[in-house]
């Protein structure tokens, strides 16, 4: 059963429950003023003007149909999958602890002393950190990790933040909305846009049919309809609110942002680990990093990051000292170059068509009806958790590293077969 996602904050629960109902309010009164009383009463019983009242209500239904499906389907994404990063292991562990801590009649156990840590696993095996090393470029610490979690236990993926409101990381998260009941994040981001789309283009139709039939009233001399007034307000107070959201959201997708990014965008700084050839080392300009980490006992014999002894106890600098006693393992290690981007530059923005693209689709059916997910939630790459465009390319220049980042990932494979043919051995076992 997948697992639901609610906010930690009890008014916000309770809001979230009313809203629908207010909602289903709203959208019925505009119907009853809207057919019964603009397009059946008036226009066609009083007026005659059959062909206008018909297309009228074409259009609405239309849109009232999409509207409605975009609604149900940003609401049963955020509830059913909300695009959350799993928890991780440790915090099994952490809620043990607290559990245990608050037990009556535990008084000054070494248990009970014990300060819990909540910084990053520093085990060099940590459960997910191969997600990253495994990839071209992510987003990192000073010393070369990804960014950690010490709510949910967890490494965070490139766009990953933490929400307080619901006690959980959220991948590419935007905001928490009351109006569809939950976090808005990657997965449901996209019908989030095509609902506040189809929502103000509603309003638009309501308010410009109404107002114009309250115009010809006014002209006429007749007695005003105290419903087209009111419709009216409504139209106009909903129209504008989500014009609002679906113009900003709009301008997210075409930048490659999220409300988050938005935040902080022209003084953001981003720090990226990048996949270099092994060998390279450290400069005055930017250090570097091994993986997979060395494990204590390494360190404690002589072996360090990415360093290894050669035959005659001189240390090299991993495969690339070209020595016959490298290891399979030593031939899957990866070094990272940490860089850093200029202030304001966003690496995801891949381009105006292309961001469109990674949100929305690439189909145009897909730009308007709520059924296919963003491509960008897929984190098929094995470059990056997202695309990055020329933002990455223009970091590697300044760092003197243009052609050089990720140029040794297709060698490892020929030294691998290298490696076999030395040590007559290929049966996959490091």
């Amino acid at each position: 059963m997948p697992e639901v996602i609610e906010s930690t904050r009890a008014a916000t629960r309770w809001i979230t429950r009313i809203v629908p109902a207010f909602l289903v309010g709203a959208v019925s009164y505009a119907t009853f003023v809207l057919v019964g009383r603009v397009c059946s009463t008036y226009l066609i019983n009083k007026r005659r003007e059959v062909g206008a009242a018909v297309v009228i209500l074409v259009l609405y239904f239309i849109l009232l149909l999409l509207m409605v499906a975009t609604y149900l389907r940003t609401i049963s994404t955020v509830f059913l999958d909300p695009g959350v990063v799993p928890l991780g292991p440790r915090l099994e562990a952490r809620r043990k602890f607290e559990f245990e801590s608050r037990r009556p009649g535990r008084r000054g156990t070494d248990f009970d002393s014990r300060i819990y840590q909540s910084g990053p696993d520093l085990d060099p095996d940590s459960p997910g950190l191969e997600l990253f090393y495994t990839k071209d470029v992510f987003i990192c610490e000073n010393d070369g990790r990804p960014k950690w979690c010490s709510e949910c236990c967890t490494w965070k993926a490139d766009r990953v933040h933490h929400s307080s409101e619901i006690n959980r990381c959220v991948f590419r998260m935007d905001h928490y909305c009351p109006w569809v009941g939950g976090m808005i994040g990657e997965n449901s981001f996209k019908f989030f846009v095509q609902f506040t789309t189809y929502t103000a283009s509603y309003c638009a139709l309501v308010l410009g049919a109404t107002a114009s039939s309250l115009r010809k009233q006014i002209s006429e001399g007749t007695p005003l309809d105290a419903h087209f007034i009111a419709a009216i307000a409504l139209a106009a107070f909903f129209g504008l609110f989500t014009f609002l959201m679906t113009f900003t959201s709009m301008r997210y997708i075409l930048f490659n942002m999220t409300n988050v990014d938005a935040l902080s965008s022209r003084s953001k700084v981003y720090q990226l680990a990048v996949h270099v050839p092994r060998g390279t080392v450290s400069t005055d300009k930017f250090s570097v990093v091994t993986y997979p980490l060395p494990k204590l006992d390494e360190q404690l014999n002589g072996r360090s990051n990415g360093v290894v002894e050669n035959g005659n106890g001189a240390s090299g600098a991993g495969i690339e000292s070209g020595v016959g006693s490298a290891t399979r393992d030593d031939l899957a290690t990866r070094t990272f170059a940490i860089l850093k981007t200029e202030p304001g530059e966003n690496p995801w923005n891949v381009g105006v068509w292309r961001n469109w693209q990674t949100v929305m689709g690439t189909n145009i059916f897909d730009w308007f009806l709520p059924v296919q997910r963003s491509p960008c939630a897929t984190h098929e790459s094995h470059e990056s958790f997202y695309p990055m465009g020329h933002a990455l390319a223009d970091v590697l220049a300044r760092y003197g590293l243009s052609g050089v980042a990720g140029k040794d990932s297709d060698k490892a494979g020929v030294e691998m077969k290298e490696l076999g043919r030395g040590n007559g051995n290929l049966d996959g076992r490091a």
